[in-house]
């Protein structure tokens, strides 16, 4: 059975752990051996080569350490991957046995060295798993995927780890959980698997973005373990022992995606006034959308410009200040608002700029 039928229709979460990189033989050998003793744990992991962002950051031991990772699988009876980001990792690594290769989000954005990967595994029946790019491109993601089905490589599993953001309050990388939902929309054939490690860069935020990625129904979790997080030369803040993996493990709360008949009456009556309240509100953007295109028209007969900030400022202000009255968070009324806003101003661009306007 392929590794993506094994996630898929195996008891969730299926779990990948292991050091987010490999210091030693006994440190790899040592924390192998702890996961492995977590039935949820089907995968070991550990960082070969490391893309750091800057060149004075520890980028890996290299090939010297793809031999701890194979032996701890074999140690454990369990398979290994690691993240390849060239042709030459995918050669030490195959040549080495690891059983299944990922690819990280700093190469899934270019698309040259997904295919150069892509080429090197052609003819290779392994499995390939694809962190999302760094970025927030479901295009990109979708295309790496298809590069390596174009050269027959069929089992895929999706990792979500994140997406790079400058100085996020909470998150190292945000999650953007409706780019994940995307892929699974157009790719349903596709496992997921959520990194919360990447995501949170903060192993106290472990458990909460594991039971979101559960609750949205993804497959499994990659979890960076160490014997000794806050000694680890790499990604030290959001590593956790097997100790407080399987504490994460042994608090999620794991919901059936499957509706009983018993609340199947009532779960449908509930959407049915959801559906009309939806169509409610499309009749009102409708409605509105009418009245910018009234809008444009009067600033258009007074070559008035289509921005006007400081009434767009105040718009947004009141609303923020209002969302209470509607139990709405600030950012989703600021993204709904700012979606309002353009779509008002493309109707108020094609009322302006018509062909019959410019003459």
């Amino acid at each position: 059975m392929k590794l993506a039928e094994k996630i898929s229709r195996g008891d969730r979460p299926f779990v990948v752990a292991g050091p987010c990189s490999a210091e030693s033989e006994q440190q790899v050998m040592k924390i192998c051996k702890e996961v492995a003793q977590n039935s949820s744990v089907k995968l070991l992991r550990a960082g070969i080569w490391k893309p750091r962002t800057r060149p004075n950051s520890f980028e890996g031991l290299g090939e010297i350490a793809l031999p701890w990772l194979v032996n701890a699988g074999k140690e454990t009876g369990l398979p290994t991957t690691t993240e390849v980001a060239n042709k030459k990792h995918v050669e030490a690594a195959l040549k080495a046995g690891v059983d299944v290769l990922w690819i990280g989000a700093r190469t899934t954005v270019n698309p040259f060295a997904v295919q150069e990967i892509a080429d090197a595994v052609q003819g290779v029946d392994i499995p390939v798993m694809i962190k999302n790019p760094v970025n927030p491109d479901l295009q990109l993601w979708l295309g790496a995927f298809e590069r390596f089905e174009k050269v027959g490589i069929t089992d895929l599993t999706a990792v979500h780890r994140g997406f790079s953001v400058y100085k996020h309050k909470k998150y190292r990388n945000v999650p953007n959980w409706q780019i994940p939902i995307a892929l699974k929309e157009q790719r349903p054939d596709l496992p997921i698997i959520c990194d919360p490690s990447h995501i949170t860069g903060r192993r106290d935020l472990l458990l909460e973005v594991s039971q979101k990625a559960m609750d949205l129904n993804f497959e499994g979790l990659m979890i960076e373990t160490h014997p000794n997080p806050d000694e680890a030369w790499s990604d030290a803040a959001q590593q956790v022992t097997s100790e407080g993996l399987n504490s994460i493990l042994s608090q999620l709360v794991l919901r059936s995606v499957e509706v009983s008949k018993d609340v199947e009456g009532s779960m449908e009556e509930l959407r049915a006034k959801i559906s009309i309240l939806d169509d409610r509100l499309f009749e009102i953007l409708g409605a509105r959308m009418e009245l910018s295109e009234d809008v444009g028209q009067l600033k258009r007969e007074n070559n008035i410009t289509i921005l006007q900030q400081e009434h767009w400022q105040k718009v947004i202000a009141s609303r923020i200040e209002h969302r209470g009255e509607f139990r709405l968070t600030q950012q989703f009324v600021r993204q709904m608002m700012d979606a309002i806003h353009q779509e008002s101003i493309r109707h108020q661009t094609k009322v302006m700029n018509t062909e019959k306007n410019k003459t």
